[in-house]
């Protein structure tokens, strides 16, 4: 059954262990998900025992439980909704003057 909410995008601030999961692990998680279209998973910080990511997931009705559901079974912890867009379209954000 789909979600009611069509979610189209969602950008979430990710961290992982520095030794595990791999980055194709974690990967193989997310495009076991439904609605997944395409996704990218982005280094932006690396300590000695975390990987922080940024991962943003594009598709048709992503269930957002599924998907924390998979990428924690590897290991892996959703700290925030970055983005999300929903609806029949992607809206990308415009900047607003002042």
């Amino acid at each position: 059954m789909k979600p009611a909410l069509n979610i189209r995008r969602l950008a979430l601030d990710v961290d992982k262990a520095s030794s595990r999961p791999t980055l194709i692990e974690l990967a193989a998680a997310i495009t076991a998900c439904s609605g997944v279209e395409a996704f990218n998973i982005t280094v932006n910080e690396i300590d000695m025992e975390t990987v922080g990511m940024d991962i943003t997931i594009e598709g048709q009705f992503l269930d957002y439980e599924e998907l924390v559901k998979a990428m924690e079974g590897t290991g892996s912890a959703v700290h925030s909704i970055d983005q999300v867009v929903c609806g029949e379209r992607i809206i990308e954000h415009v900047r607003r003057t002042r």
